[in-house]
C-alpha cells in the first residue's frame, strides 16, 4: 500500500481538481465531469476507461448510462484546452519538487498503446518498445521532467502515421484537426521542447534514446535553444576523433568500432546509482569527437561533443553510445548519473499505464485521446506531489520503496 492518506488530502484534491485545474475549465459541467474523471482514474478499479469508471460512481444501471453518456461527451465533444491544463498540473508538480531538489533534465522518449482493430486514431501496425516488438497500437512522444529522485511526464504528443493523416476519411471520422500535418517523433519532440521552453518550464538538458538522438536536426534544434543534450545513437553513426584542441584528425569511425579498438582495458567501471538490487554500475569510455554525418554543413564547424560509449561486463561489445554536450568540467561520474536519468523514465510509464490506466482509453477520437492523456497527467502530477510531501528526498532509502497511490 501507499502512504497514509492525512486529513487535508480530500481538501487538498477538491481545490486542485476544483480551483488550480478547474480555473481552466469554462463550465460547471466541464469541471464537474472532469472531477468525476480523475476520481475515477485515481480510484481502486483495475480499468481505468468510461465505463469502468461511470460504474463504479453509480449504483443502478440507468444511472450508469447516464453518467456514462456524459463523461462520453466531455471527452469527445467538450471544448477544453488540453495545453492549458496539462500547464497547470506542471506548475503543480513542479513547485512541489522545487521545494525539495532543482529540476534539471527533460527525458523525451515514446511508448506505445496496444490496440485491436484499426479505428483508433494514430493506429497502425508499428515497432513498440512496450510490446518489443512490431504490433498494432499507437505511439505517444512524451516530454518527462526530472530531478535526482522524481520523474514527471507533462506533456504527450500523439504521432501520427502517414496512413492517416494523407487519409481524409479517416481523419473526418476520428475529428483529425484539419491542420495537422504529418510529423515525424523527432518533430514532435521538438514541438513538446518549445511548448516547455514557452511554458517556462525549468530544465537545463534534453535527454532522449536513438530514436530522438539519431536526428541531427532534433540535436542541432536542442542546442539552439540553449540547452544541453545527452542523447543516444546507434553505434553504425561515425565520427571523427579530436585532439585536445578540439581539432579533428583521423579518419570518420563508427561509435562502435571505437570502442572495440579501444579496448575493454580503456573502460573505467563507474557506479551511478544504489539500487533494490545493488548498485547500478558499468565500465565507461569517453573521446571528444565531432559528428560526420552528411547534412550540408562544413564539418569543421561543427559541435565538439563528448561521445560516452559503454561496455557492460558481460557483453563482448559496447552497447551503447551517447552523445553530449555536458561540460568538461563536469566529472565523468556527474556526466554518467546525468544521462543515465533517462532510463528512470520506464517507471513512470508503469505508474501511469498500471495505476492510471494511462493506455485505457477506448475512444476513437483524436480529441478524446488527448482529454484522456490530460486527465492522466493532472492526477499524475497531483499524486507526486503528494509523494514528496510525505517523502523528501533525505528520508528515501530507494525509489521503488514508496508506491505511487495513497492508501485511505
Amino acid at each position: 500500500m501507499g502512504f497514509e492518506v492525512d486529513r487535508g488530502l480530500e481538501h487538498r484534491l477538491e481545490g486542485y481538481l476544483s480551483q488550480t485545474i478547474g480555473q481552466h475549465l469554462a463550465r460547471r459541467e466541464q469541471r464537474e465531469s472532469f472531477a468525476m474523471y480523475a476520481h475515477g482514474i485515481l480510484g481502486e478499479g483495475e480499468r481505468k476507461s468510461v465505463e469502468p469508471i461511470a460504474a463504479r460512481a453509480t449504483g443502478d444501471l440507468g444511472s450508469c448510462e447516464r453518467v456514462q453518456a456524459r463523461l462520453l461527451n466531455f471527452l469527445r465533444d467538450s471544448p477544453w484546452d488540453d495545453h492549458l491544463v496539462r500547464r497547470e498540473a506542471a506548475r503543480h508538480a513542479i513547485r512541489a519538487l522545487q521545494a525539495q531538489e532543482p529540476i534539471t533534465a527533460w527525458i523525451i522518449d515514446d511508448t506505445g498503446f496496444p490496440k485491436q482493430g484499426k479505428h483508433s486514431v494514430g493506429v497502425k501496425r508499428q515497432y513498440s518498445g512496450t510490446l518489443g516488438k512490431v504490433g498494432n497500437c499507437q505511439i505517444g512522444v512524451s516530454l518527462t521532467i526530472s530531478t535526482r529522485h522524481e520523474h514527471v511526464p507533462i506533456d504527450f504528443a500523439l504521432y501520427m502515421p502517414e496512413s492517416w493523416t494523407e487519409d481524409d476519411a479517416r481523419r473526418a471520422k476520428a475529428r483529425v484537426p484539419k491542420d495537422l500535418v504529418f510529423k515525424t517523433k523527432p518533430d514532435l519532440a521538438i514541438d513538446l521542447i518549445t511548448r516547455a521552453l514557452d511554458d517556462e518550464i525549468p530544465g537545463e538538458i534534453v535527454l532522449a534514446d536513438a530514436a530522438f538522438g539519431n536526428s541531427s536536426e532534433f540535436r542541432n534544434t536542442v542546442r539552439i535553444f540553449g540547452l544541453d543534450l545527452g542523447v543516444a545513437i546507434q553505434g553504425s553513426t561515425k565520427v571523427w576523433l579530436l585532439d585536445a584542441r578540439d581539432r579533428r584528425h583521423g579518419d570518420p569511425i563508427q561509435c562502435q568500432e571505437l570502442g572495440i579498438t579501444l579496448g575493454r582495458r580503456a573502460f573505467r567501471k563507474l557506479t551511478w546509482r544504489g539500487g533494490t538490487g545493488g548498485k547500478l554500475s558499468s565500465r565507461f569510455a569517453f573521446r571528444r569527437v565531432k559528428v560526420a554525418h552528411d547534412d550540408g554543413t562544413d564539418g569543421g564547424d561543427r559541435e565538439p561533443l563528448w561521445l560516452m560509449m559503454e561496455w557492460p561486463d558481460m557483453e563482448a561489445k559496447p552497447t551503447d553510445c551517447i552523445l553530449t554536450t555536458l561540460p568538461r568540467r563536469m566529472s565523468k561520474k556527474q556526466i554518467v548519473r546525468t544521462v543515465k536519468e533517462r532510463w528512470r523514465t520506464e517507471r513512470a510509464y508503469e505508474e501511469l499505464k498500471g495505476e492510471l490506466g494511462l493506455d485505457h482509453f477506448e475512444g476513437r477520437s483524436y480529441p478524446g485521446w488527448h482529454h484522456h492523456v490530460s486527465v492522466v497527467l493532472c492526477c499524475y502530477a497531483f499524486l507526486v506531489s503528494e509523494r514528496v510531501r510525505h517523502f523528501p528526498p533525505s528520508a528515501r532509502r530507494t525509489r521503488h520503496g514508496h508506491p505511487l497511490t495513497v492508501a485511505a
